[in-house]
């Protein structure tokens, strides 16, 4: 039992560190850090100059 413990606690310790290491370097860029000039595009994932016609 005290291995079962062990490798349980093991676990639990380690998990945080790699759960925030799958989301190291995602982009963290939205729609409310685009400047006032551009716009939120939701298939790039970007901000981009609003194309007028």
């Amino acid at each position: 039992m005290t291995l079962k413990t062990t490798l349980a606690a093991l676990a639990f310790t380690l998990l945080p560190g790699i759960a925030t290491a799958a989301c190291w370097g995602a982009k963290q860029e939205t729609a409310s850090t685009c400047s006032e000039s551009q716009t939120w595009d939701a298939a790039s994932q970007s901000c981009i100059a609003p194309v007028s016609s």
